[in-house]
């Protein structure tokens, strides 16, 4: 037998991922383009909806309609910041893929910035005031303080272009770094608050969990890469156990959507892969529905009925018809140097966050990496978007969605029209509150079936940096090897270490400092990044810039570096006159 050719156990690098039907400047048709922009939206409600979910109510505000009827008043508070959230969600979407990166990215609420939140929460001076719905909105008041000011790290680290030569100092190895933990730090993050993600809100609905995200596999280009059987033990537990239970036969329907649906077509549109995610909720969000309304969960742990049942979301009868979100709706923000300087920590973990999130969606959209330049312009939209954060009371702020970048490989369609219509989708909806909150009320463990998928394939794009490497250099196994390792450990200890003490490692009397450190630390991105880009740029850099991939990555460092940069990430309407790229 003849020894196999060269080019027959090898793959070139390549710069751009292959096999999308549209990238970044492409479009599908306008009925095939809102379809899929709703499906983005859909996707954003998950967290749009969670965070207010835990929040709102550790902050005194309102979560049932009798609470509007009882207090004389027409308005749910946990309504008002989920629709004031979608609102400046579409606004900050809008201006990151006209104005900013110009990628496909959904521009959304932020968990990173849940450790300064609940210590404002806490603040004696907040936690003391009788009122419920006073405490609320002075806590509401001083996020959006905290907020403000700490939007001024991002504006000036963008549009200085500082972050813009600090991101020189990145090679391949780190990028693998940024995609990895991120989706890792995604779901540590959710954990955190909302462990009953992993406790018995899943296991009550299992059946629906196990088979959307056999639904979701289907279509896949990486469908063979997931199991339905390992998939969901990335939230903490595993379903094996399940299936020897007759009742479990959905399950066991994955290898006919996996293997063999994918390619179903209907007028040459491959209609389950490009929209697996809205028929696999819609007909899950179904099932759910069918099971609430026949008193399957009547005699389950509470638990498990709030967050299995489409009837506990207290989100469509409070809702109002019509309600425009408008700055300062809460009233005049407040100013408290200690609560603005935890933010801070807050906002550079979302900035390192949605670095990594804009060099996946790059590829996920089949464009070249964004150039340094263009990086610090869409840092410095992002930190003009947690500033709109502040203004509205979104109370939380901003970064990349990584869910929706995901789906953007899902679907295998990068193009930055259907993000820009799913913009629209969220003030549109958000506007019209109750046929936003119909689509709100979506039970949280159907998001967390998606999540397993999506943040896996996520995670999968930033292995594809490595092929620009050199993997059999022991130099680069000793860095993303160390740098993986603690970008893991450290934040789950820091998690581990919160959920038992009930305050973070970092316990001193300076709270500002304690935010800080413990917001750091609590992000996979965040550690990892700073591990590997210092053993990276001093262990032995000089003599290794080949085996950091350092040629291949010069040309994508300046804008001028590659052709095709210009039509990836020019400004619209002629602005790069005014706004030369450096």
């Amino acid at each position: 037998m003849a020894a196999p050719k060269a080019e027959e156990i090898s793959h070139p690098p390549m710069d751009q991922l292959q096999g999308l039907e549209y990238c970044i400047d492409s479009n599908p048709s306008w009925g095939e383009a809102i379809f899929l922009g709703f499906q983005h939206y859909i996707l954003a409600l998950g967290t749009a909806v969670m965070i207010p979910t835990f929040l709102v109510p550790l902050m005194g505000g309102s979560d049932v309609h009798w609470y509007s009827f009882l207090h004389d008043c027409d308005q749910n508070d946990k309504v008002r910041v989920v629709q004031t959230l979608l609102f400046v969600e579409g606004i900050n979407t809008f201006l990151q893929t006209l104005f900013g990166t110009r990628l496909p990215t959904v521009v959304g609420g932020s968990w990173a910035f849940i450790v300064p939140i609940i210590s404002i929460i806490h603040d004696p001076s907040l936690a003391g005031i009788p009122d419920p719905h006073s405490r609320f909105l002075n806590t509401m008041r001083a996020i959006q303080g905290a907020l403000i000011v700490a939007s001024s790290v991002q504006i000036i680290l963008g549009y200085s272009q500082l972050w813009a030569i600090f991101s020189r100092f990145f090679s391949p190895v780190e990028s693998y770094n940024f995609h990895s933990r991120i989706s890792f730090a995604t779901i540590g993050l959710h954990q955190l608050p909302m462990n009953f993600l992993s406790g018995g809100a899943v296991r009550g609905n299992w059946c629906s969990y196990a088979f959307l995200v056999c639904c979701l596999l289907s279509g896949h280009v990486w469908a063979s890469t997931y199991s339905p059987l390992t998939t969901p033990s990335i939230l903490g537990f595993n379903l094996f156990p399940l299936l020897q239970k007759k009742k479990n036969w959905l399950s066991l329907t994955s290898p006919v959507f996996v293997q063999y649906l994918k390619h179903f077509q209907t007028k040459q549109l491959p209609i389950l892969e490009r929209f697996a995610l809205l028929i696999s909720i819609t007909v899950i969000w179904a099932y759910a529905h069918l099971l609430t309304a026949s008193g399957a969960y009547k005699y389950r742990p509470e638990l498990t009925q709030n967050n299995c049942r489409t009837d506990r979301a207290n989100l469509i009868s409070s809702a109002p018809w019509i309600k425009i979100p408008y700055p300062l709706q809460w009233g005049a923000p407040t100013f408290d140097a200690g609560h603005a300087f935890g933010m801070m920590a807050a906002v550079l973990v979302s900035l390192i966050e949605s670095t990594g999130a804009y060099k996946a969606a790059s590829r996920l959209a089949s464009a070249t990496p964004p150039p340094a330049h263009v990086l610090s312009r869409g840092i410095g939209w992002q930190g003009i978007g947690i500033l709109l954060d502040g203004l509205f009371g979104t109370v939380t702020g901003s970064t990349v969605s990584v869910e929706n970048v995901g789906l953007l490989g899902s679907t295998r369609v990068g193009s930055r029209r259907v993000i820009q219509i799913s913009a629209g989708f969220m003030i549109f909806f958000s506007i019209l509150g109750k046929f936003g909150a119909l689509f709100a009320s979506i039970p949280f463990t159907i998001f967390a079936a998606v999540y397993c998928v999506l943040f896996g394939l996520v995670a999968s794009v930033g292995l594809s940096f490595l092929q620009f490497t050199n993997m059999n250099s022991m130099r680069n196994l000793f860095i993303i090897g160390v740098s993986f390792f603690l970008g893991l450990s450290i934040p789950e200890y820091f998690r581990e270490y919160t959920a038992a003490a009930l305050h973070g490692p970092a316990h001193t009397n300076a709270g500002w400092f304690n935010d800080f450190l413990n917001t750091i630390f609590l992000s996979s991105p965040t550690v990892a990044l700073i591990v590997a880009v210092f053993l990276d740029n001093t262990l032995e850099f000089k003599d290794s810039a080949r085996d950091r991939g350092m040629p291949w990555w010069a040309k994508f460092r300046t804008f001028k570096g590659d052709s095709r940069n210009e039509e990836f990430y020019t400004l619209p309407f002629n602005l790069n006159r005014f706004f030369p790229p450096s």
